[in-house]
């Protein structure tokens, strides 16, 4: 809980611009409108609420469900297993992430709007269901993500570790997150922008409903490619910078209190 609290923590409030920056550059009314490169850290509050339970969730889940199952470099089922334990880490999770990621996103394209009045005018205009809006997409990114990075980091630790002959430092695992992060950040952009145009949808719009497949169809025919893939640098920048800091500190943090 320590450790994946912590980790999440810093990285949420290192790499918060960019995070605001492919936010604006996903929303509907275009980058500038958003807010551009202006009041860069608006919904921070949010995400430094959210962050510390909403990492420890991820990381206790992953590692009970991870220790209930076979694995360890010599199982052929450690990646189905690492998969398992990240989509379940990644559902649990995500009952946190999602009510503070909609005011967050809220709050990054409305900059002159404080975190709590956004607050407010969600509970008042749709109630508790509002902030839950976009948990199904947020949860049908996550687990793709989980997906491709969890398996990729542990492999690639693995790899790192018998090329080496020792378990690898904090900052290889740190090295190895990044290469995994970014690569499933690619990979995932069109589901985040998805999920993105969810949660900024109007109330009663048509993208309100949530419907993944509803809003991947409503952008590839007004923007095409270009639109699914709208803020996939500084996605694959944040999420790859992200991989380095956040499975580095959480290694580093369990090494020191384990």
């Amino acid at each position: 809980l320590k450790a994946g609290g912590v980790a999440g923590v810093c990285v949420d409030l290192i790499l918060f611009p960019l995070d605001t920056v492919k936010t604006r550059l996903q929303s509907p009314q275009g980058f500038r409108k958003a807010g551009g490169f202006r009041g860069i850290y608006a919904g921070v509050p949010s995400t430094a609420i959210g962050s510390f339970p909403n990492a420890a969730a991820f990381f206790i889940t992953y590692e009970n469900v991870k220790s209930l199952l076979p694995h360890g470099s010599s199982s052929y089922l450690s990646p189905a297993t690492h998969m398992v334990a990240a989509s379940l880490g990644e559902v649990v999770a995500c009952l946190i992430r999602v009510p503070s990621e909609v005011v967050k996103q809220r709050a990054q394209v409305s900059p002159s709007s404080s975190t709590f009045r956004i607050l407010s005018h969600t509970l008042y205009h749709e109630g508790v269901q509002g902030l839950y809006r976009g948990y199904k997409s947020t949860v049908l990114r996550e687990i793709p993500f989980s997906l491709v990075q969890f398996p990729l980091w542990e492999s690639s630790k693995d790899l790192w570790s018998w090329k080496q002959g020792h378990v690898v430092d904090s900052w290889q695992s740190a090295v190895c997150g990044a290469f995994a992060g970014g690569f499933a950040a690619v990979v995932t952009t069109p589901l985040d922008v998805a999920k993105t145009r969810i949660m900024l949808a109007k109330a009663g719009s048509r993208n309100a409903s949530g419907n993944v497949l509803t809003a991947l169809g409503g952008i590839w025919r007004t923007q095409g490619l270009s639109g699914l893939f709208a803020g996939v640098v500084p996605r694959m920048a944040a999420i790859s910078l992200g991989g380095f800091i956040f499975l580095g500190t959480y290694e580093k943090t369990r090494q020191l209190l384990l």
